[in-house]
């Protein structure tokens, strides 16, 4: 759990597994959804397994109930107005190249769904 906050992991990853599930099921046209990629930043401190966790739970007697959730974890990119570009190994937000503190965050903050695959029906040939 994270300091200062008893259960709010749980919660943080609750409530974004719930919007997930909600954009899913929004975009399946009622099939059934079998697989739902997603990109997580770093920088929006979410625990993978937390939030896989949370979405089995919560897709139950739902169409994503079987649905596999794909997390693609999306590093902190920075950029400084001198041109170098970093990732961020470790929130230290100096740039390596002049020690400036006027980089900005490029990349690592998104939390997105990417796709949603569902199940198709049969194509059936006419007889």
């Amino acid at each position: 759990m994270r300091a200062g906050a008893p259960g709010g992991e749980l919660m943080h990853e609750l409530a974004i597994s719930r919007a997930i599930l909600d954009a899913a099921l929004a975009s399946a046209g009622g099939r059934p959804v079998t697989r739902v990629s997603v990109s997580v930043g770093a920088l929006r401190q979410v625990v993978p397994d937390s939030l896989a966790f949370n979405f089995r739970v919560i897709s139950r007697g739902t169409l994503c109930e079987d649905a596999e959730l794909a997390i693609k974890p999306v590093p902190a990119r920075m950029s400084c107005p001198c041109g170098e570009s970093w990732t961020l190994d470790e929130p230290a937000f100096r740039c390596p190249r002049c020690n400036g503190v006027d980089g900005r965050v490029v990349d690592g903050e998104q939390l997105s769904v990417d796709y949603i695959e569902v199940e198709e029906e049969p194509c059936i040939e006419p007889r």
